[in-house]
């Protein structure tokens, strides 16, 4: 079997990290499998997240997938870290001479390609899971890392974009050849969401999450940090609850920003309205009982939340931003807002909850939509754009 080793810098409960597990679980039927990662300290995560990622890491586990944890391997800049991960998966490549070197987000990416390249492995491929050209940083710091990513994409063979806007801004951003760059969608398992959302005891739901009572519920999952918007989101709910101030804000996930929020959130003297969850393993059963899902991102690769909020049958508003018009298409799938905007966004969550015509229209769709962006869909096209790779080194060595 040819081997294929992917790369990435922490395993916990966000998107890229969630992609990459099911990524080599998926296909280890057909490769030998190795997953080079790093310790994901940065994460913070509770015991209840670290079961999470256990519990899927041991699926992959019993498919045949084998873990190396590196602890240089950091998400943060830190040089001699990197100099030692640039060591260490050099080593790793030159020992087990894989096929395929696949890596993934933007610091995996730099370390993980240099390496394969330096040592010579056949083929690399890069999926950034949402660039950092912009919404990240400021100009100057965004420039650099563009620099960077069109320095790196003549080393790369090919470029995976998560949504039809992110591979339209590479282009735009002339990062890497057009025919090198992949469109695969990050894949969502849709059975426990969907299972949530057609439950008919949503009222036991609410009590067994702590969220019982006669009121619309407004949520959002994901990291809380800048870059995702939280801040943006308690913005808008701020003229939401001008209207309708029974309403409740449910926060799924962690980050930086937690503590402002809290801090906003007594300043509004809103804390029976806030409800901050941290992160779950039961996000499906928290969407299952929202009355409307916000993604308020700045910049967002794709958004598989959105995907998911649509499975549980939940009408969603999101930034008009990164690929996320790829999932929705405004009035039909979903709302969308410009980024950074709390005035539109608030607007837009109002009139889901004001008209329920206009929900029930958007669930419709969004029910349809979500089928697109199946696990089953990408791991499909993770099989095609393998087998094009090692055919082409085949046909390369012959």
């Amino acid at each position: 079997m040819h081997t294929i080793i992917h790369v990435i810098t922490r395993l916990d409960m966000g998107g890229s990290a969630q992609n990459t597990l099911q990524s080599c679980l998926e296909t280890a039927d057909r490769y030998r499998v190795i997953l080079a990662h790093g310790l994901a300290e940065e994460s913070a995560m509770t015991p209840s997240e670290q079961e999470s990622v256990r519990t899927l890491s041991e699926a992959a586990r019993a498919r045949g997938v084998v873990f190396l944890a590196m602890r240089p391997l950091v998400r943060r800049i830190a040089p001699w870290l990197d100099f030692k991960s640039l060591i260490l998966l050099w080593w790793l490549f030159i020992r087990e001479r894989p096929a395929i070197v696949h890596t993934h987000t933007s610091k995996a990416g730099i370390v993980g390609r240099l390496a394969a390249w330096l040592a010579r492995v056949p083929t690399i491929i890069h999926t950034p899971h949402g660039h950092v050209f912009y919404g990240h940083f400021g100009p100057r710091l965004s420039t650099i890392y563009l620099v960077i990513e069109r320095l790196f994409a003549k080393i790369t063979d090919s470029l995976v974009a998560l949504t039809r806007g992110e591979r339209d801004d590479y282009i735009q951003y002339q990062v890497g050849n057009p025919e090198r760059l992949h469109l695969i969608h990050s894949g969502v398992d849709l059975s426990p969401f969907h299972e949530a959302g057609q439950s008919m005891n949503k009222a036991e739901m609410r009590t067994a999450l702590g969220l019982a009572g006669d009121y619309a519920i407004v949520g959002t999952v994901g990291w809380l940090l800048p870059i995702k918007g939280p801040l943006v989101l308690l913005s808008a709910m701020e003229k939401v609850w001008e209207r309708r101030p029974e309403v409740l804000l449910v926060y799924v996930g962690k980050g930086e920003l937690e503590g402002e929020i809290r801090r906003r959130v007594q300043v509004l003297g809103r804390e029976e309205q806030v409800r901050l969850l941290g992160w779950r393993p039961d996000v499906h059963e928290v969407m299952g009982v929202l009355d409307c899902f916000v993604l308020p991102s700045l910049n967002e690769g794709m958004g598989r939340v959105v995907v998911e909020a649509m499975a549980a049958d939940c009408p969603v508003v999101a930034s008009r931003t990164g690929g996320i018009p790829d999932l929705i298409t405004d009035g039909v799938s979903g709302l969308l807002a410009p980024p950074n905007d709390a005035e539109t966004l608030a607007t837009a969550i109002l009139r889901i909850l004001d008209e329920p015509g206009l929900a029930g229209r958007l669930r419709e769709k969004g029910r349809a939509v979500c089928q697109e962006y199946s696990l089953a869909a990408m791991v499909n096209k993770l099989h095609e754009l393998y087998a094009e790779a090692l055919a082409k080194t085949t046909h390369t060595e012959a």
